[in-house]
């Protein structure tokens, strides 16, 4: 059987992974020469650095004046950690959840925080729990971009303005590329590796003034580790605010933090993040329109994702296949890109079902989105060709 034609075109840019992510068009190392090596994180130079990455996210994710921005370790796993142990416990919770990460909090909270008082909330990959049913008179932990499942919700419209609990939102897959209501979220969090391509092992915590109340009158009844605690003698420590870190940072990672967000500024902002983000998006749902082998796994095309792409393979003959036979046949397609060297770390997660995951962000060019999707055609037919084949 003679080898299926390769595409003529191929991507310049063929890192389409979904964390860490593609690096901002243009980069090189030579854009992080100014960092200050060797020097402490708390000297002059080192706190102007970390309160210049505050004032630029500040900027550009319009965050509110009065929210409280800092730094903290283990990327966006940190950051809801530390959300989580500091605030929840004053009162019931519910636990929204639609993918790994979102059942990962579940986790933690149900077995670790051991929290009696819990509701879950949980959808399948592709949908979204009933959002009528949570009650915002609770605190309220979710996910707003499901990065396993490609899953989003579609606004924040659903969560009241005159709430008494708290929103504990983690939006690592969905800062600087989809908008956030502010208004509607208490504590938000993400990590520097996503939609800026930044370096990973830093977080970001974002904290509305009603999380600033609850941390300063609401005593939890486990202990906290020290990379958790932001007040002492009831008092925020307003230091790790103004770029005065927990522990310490890479001023490497800072500093191409900073270069991230200095190329988001010169590009015209959120704005022209968002519009990025959907251009790409809007490549991969054409491509889906246009071939029936392939679908979005988000059901409603209200909540897809326009960052963590993910699809599944829903051409019968491998639809017909057993669950370890469909795993095995997506991720030959993805080894024949990989092998192509046209679209690496494209696989679905883990823990989800099987498929590919395309990252579509704003560190992605749209060129290279279109010029990858005929090598998806391609890869996909070499695959069929394969398994039609051995079944003769």
């Amino acid at each position: 059987m003679a080898d299926l034609a390769k595409p003529d075109v191929r991507p310049n840019n063929t890192h389409f992974s979904s964390g860490p992510c593609s690096k901002r068009p243009g980069w090189s190392l030579h854009a992080l020469a100014d960092a200050p090596l060797g020097r402490s994180h708390r000297a002059k130079v080192g706190k102007a650095k970390l309160k210049q990455a505050i004032d630029l996210t500040r900027e550009i994710l319009q965050v509110p004046a009065d929210y409280r921005i800092g730094i903290v370790p283990a990327s966006d796993t940190g950051a809801v950690e530390m959300a989580m142990w500091s605030l929840l416990g004053e009162r019931g919770v519910d636990m929204l959840s639609w993918e790994s990460f979102g059942a990962g909090w579940v986790t933690d909270v149900v077995k670790q925080l051991k929290l009696a008082d819990v509701r879950k909330f949980n959808a399948d990959y592709g949908l979204l729990p009933d959002l009528t049913q949570v009650d915002f008179d609770r605190d309220v932990v979710f996910t707003w971009n499901g990065t396993t499942s490609g899953v989003r919700v579609a606004n924040a419209d659903f969560i009241p303005a005159d709430r008494k609990g708290l929103t504990i939102c983690d939006a690592t897959s969905a800062a600087f590329a989809q908008k956030l209501d502010f208004a509607k979220l208490d504590v938000t969090t993400f990590s520097w590796q996503k939609v800026l391509g930044g370096e990973g092992g830093h977080g970001m915590i974002i904290l509305s003034p009603r999380a600033v109340e609850r941390l300063t009158t609401y005593v939890p009844a486990w202990p906290l580790p020290k990379i958790f605690r932001m007040t002492s003698g009831g008092k925020l420590i307003e230091g790790i605010f103004v770029g005065e870190t927990i522990n310490t940072p890479s001023m490497l990672c800072v500093e191409d933090y900073i270069d991230a967000l200095n190329w988001a500024k010169s590009i015209g902002g959120l704005e022209a993040l968002i519009a990025r983000a959907d251009a790409n998006a809007k490549v991969i749902f054409d491509f889906v329109e246009a071939n029936d082998w392939i679908a979005n796994l988000a059901v409603d095309p209200a909540t897809r994702s326009n960052t963590s792409v993910c699809l599944k393979i829903v051409d019968a003959d491998v639809a017909a296949l057993d669950a370890d036979q469909q795993a095995a046949f997506a991720k030959g397609v993805v080894a024949l890109l990989e092998k192509e060297n046209v679209a690496l770390d494209i696989g679905a997660y883990r823990d989800a079902p099987s498929g590919l995951r395309i990252w579509a962000g704003a560190t992605i060019e749209t060129a290279d989105m279109q010029a990858v999707m005929p090598w998806l055609a391609w890869a996909y037919q070499t695959q069929k060709a394969a398994l039609t084949k051995a079944a003769a």
